[in-house]
């Protein structure tokens, strides 16, 4: 539990930020009550949420389903090698990490899968939904379960250099589904395991996110950007794309209230095969470019390919690829872990 502060001490804390005339200390009062889901506890979830709990957000609930490995320290900014060689779970490392940065505030981590079955008991009495996530399935599930509760949500993403923002306030903005009607196929959309990812895109993704966050939070809703906000730092460039108009009344979400994410109409499993150390994973959506994903394993490791799979090998597991999406993972039981390793190295 947080540790009670003298006003005084409180009030030198946020004393800079209060003195930002269009936050104030009416804002910085509405922060403190604020309760905020961070989805994720990677690179944009782990900047996010160290922004939010420095600023003084009262709750701060953390969800994350994997362990501290020692490729996410150039750029998940809470963690260290002594968590990744502990392999401990990325929520509870972030928010020992965060309370110690600031006792005032409430960090609850929970390990877990965000789900169609977990996610209305992870976003319950929650005012804000933050994307931390690697995978567009679970950004189309937090866009179904936030319009249907009609819960803000701040949607971001990056690769490589480049990244991209984009608030919903539901029934004011477009959905993530008015941006993208369909999720994309698996193995559409390249990973950071495939085509890398630089620490300092992160860090200006997760600012732009938890800047937006932050409005949202301290009732500024009037400063919110309505915008897609796109940036690229490699050569550098900053744009904002209107998405006045794209509000599509034939949305299945936000138009006609149809939540195939939420209700399991649409979802991927990952189950383990009986009597065997193998995990199997089913997107949501099938079929999938071999070839494509063939080039951008081929520097990953030792992979073998045949007209009918590929197969990555790694020390700890093989992963074999179906051309309809399928994948068995093998050496492996745990169909969490599954999933895991299915996002990262497939995309869902």
């Amino acid at each position: 539990m947080p540790t009670a502060r003298p006003d005084s001490e409180t009030s030198l804390r946020y004393l800079r930020q209060v003195q930002f005339a269009a936050l104030g200390t009416e804002g910085q009062k509405r922060l403190a009550r604020a309760r905020v889901l961070v989805c994720g506890c990677g690179a944009l979830g782990t900047m996010v949420a160290n922004h939010l709990v420095r600023a003084g957000v009262g709750y701060v609930r953390l969800v994350d389903r994997d362990l501290v490995d020692l490729s996410n320290l150039h750029r998940q900014c809470l963690f260290d090698e002594q968590d990744a060689h502990q392999e401990l779970p990325k929520a509870v490392a972030a928010a020992e990490k965060l309370q110690s940065i600031n006792s005032e505030v409430r960090v609850e981590p929970i390990v877990a899968d965000i789900r169609s079955d977990t996610i209305g008991a992870l976003a319950r009495d929650i005012d804000l939904l933050v994307d931390g996530t690697d995978n567009f399935e679970t950004r189309f599930l937090l866009n179904d379960y936030a319009i249907r509760e009609k819960i803000p949500w701040v949607f971001a993403a990056c690769l490589g250099a480049q990244g991209q923002v984009m608030v919903i306030l539901p029934g004011e903005t477009p959905c993530l589904r008015c941006l993208i009607p369909t999720l994309p196929p698996a193995g559409a959309v390249p990973t950071c395991e495939t085509a890398g990812i630089l620490g300092p895109t992160v860090g200006v993704v997760a600012s732009l996110e938890a800047m937006e966050a932050l409005k949202i939070l301290a009732g500024r809703h009037e400063a919110v950007t309505r915008d897609l906000i796109v940036v690229n730092l490699w050569p550098v460039t900053l744009r904002q794309i209107s998405l006045a108009g794209l509000r599509d009344p034939l949305c299945p979400t936000c138009g006609q209230g149809r939540f195939e994410f939420l209700e399991h109409r649409r979802e991927s499993t990952s189950v383990t095969l009986c009597g065997r150390k193998t995990v199997q994973v089913t997107p949501a959506e099938g079929r999938c470019d071999l070839d494509e994903i063939y080039n951008r394993w081929s520097a990953l490791g030792e992979v073998e390919r045949s007209p009918y799979f590929l197969r990555l090998r790694t020390p700890d597991w093989t992963l074999t690829l179906f051309p309809d999406g399928r994948a068995l993972i093998t050496g492996i039981e745990d169909p969490v872990l599954g999933r895991t390793i299915y996002a990262r190295f497939v995309g869902m």
